[in-house]
């Protein structure tokens, strides 16, 4: 851990955290552990049975399936990072973490939710060549093309993840090392910083926002003419099977990002951490679990 220098502040060199969590007494830490174990093992058992399913059926073997199993691997794979920790301390006495163990939770977190949000993007893409361009639907969403597409959304999330991580722990760090928040964020380990944290800020809005403004033209557009296309077929029963399977990936898409936005990519989201403790369970946990019930409801007709 570097060196921690500042002449007004006591400054420590810390080598653990302590996640401070949600306030309450003992029956509202059991009410909490419920409510997290649930939501959590239900994202577990929704998840693995949508990449099982997917792997096993054939039938299945498409490209909207394809990054359907990407975003149920990723859902899986945050919900854990942020859960498992998170269910530890809510009967911890000391609620501890260590700096490496903090860097790492903050990296893979950072890592799976960036991609998932580029993920997100490149399904409405794929609904949208599968709507508008029919014809050309097996060759411009070839499996190599697929598999790029994914790729390339690892890549940003790693870039994001990479750019956020190393900011976040260059800068010093005073006398608390009392987080107040249930998992390792960038936002409360600002709060505690003894320097100007505006670089760091100005980073996080710039990205979040870059991504969220990236994304959402892409929807706009993409749905523009997905709705321009539907208003156009003559089968009633074709139009509402294609609203029925686009209406939940637009809910899906919504809610993410709104959350997002309003955590990381406006202006007060650093100074609002307990309002932000309530909004980050929607992405970290309520999403994640929800995801193959909308997607079953939104593919089954």
């Amino acid at each position: 851990m570097p060196t921690l220098r500042n002449g007004n502040a006591s400054v420590v060199s810390w080598h653990e955290f302590v996640l401070v969590g949600f306030e309450g007494g003992l029956k509202t830490q059991v009410l909490l552990f419920a409510v997290f174990l649930t939501l959590y093992m239900v994202s577990v058992l929704g998840n693995l049975t949508m990449i099982v399913v997917i792997t096993l059926d054939i039938r299945l073997h498409l490209p909207m399936y394809f990054f359907l199993k990407n975003l149920s691997f990723l859902d899986l794979c945050y919900s854990s990072v942020i859960a498992s920790k998170a269910l530890a301390n809510f009967f911890s006495s000391t609620k501890i973490i260590t700096f490496t163990s903090y860097a790492t939770q903050l990296f893979f977190f950072s890592l799976l939710v960036t991609t998932e949000g580029f993920l997100l993007g490149v399904m409405v893409y794929d609904c949208f060549m599968a709507i508008c361009n029919p014809l050309h639907y097996p060759i411009t969403m070839c499996p190599s093309v697929c598999a790029r597409l994914v790729l390339g959304t690892y890549c940003g999330g790693s870039f994001n993840s990479i750019v956020q991580t190393s900011l976040t722990f260059h800068v010093p760090f005073c006398s608390s090392n009392h987080i107040n928040h249930y998992f390792c964020d960038v936002p409360p380990l600002l709060r505690i910083a003894c320097a100007n944290t505006a670089l760091n800020e100005l980073v996080m809005f710039g990205i979040c926002g870059l991504i969220i403004v990236s994304v959402t033209c892409v929807v706009l557009v993409s749905y523009s003419y997905i709705i321009v296309t539907i208003l156009r077929m003559r089968s009633a029963a074709g139009r509402h099977k294609v609203f029925s399977t686009c209406g939940s990936h637009v809910t899906a898409v919504t809610v993410f990002f709104g959350t997002v936005f309003v955590m990381y990519a406006q202006p007060g989201a650093v100074e609002s951490m307990e309002q932000g403790k309530v909004v980050s369970i929607f992405y970290t946990l309520v999403i994640p679990c929800s995801t193959p019930s909308s997607t079953v409801c939104g593919t089954r007709t």
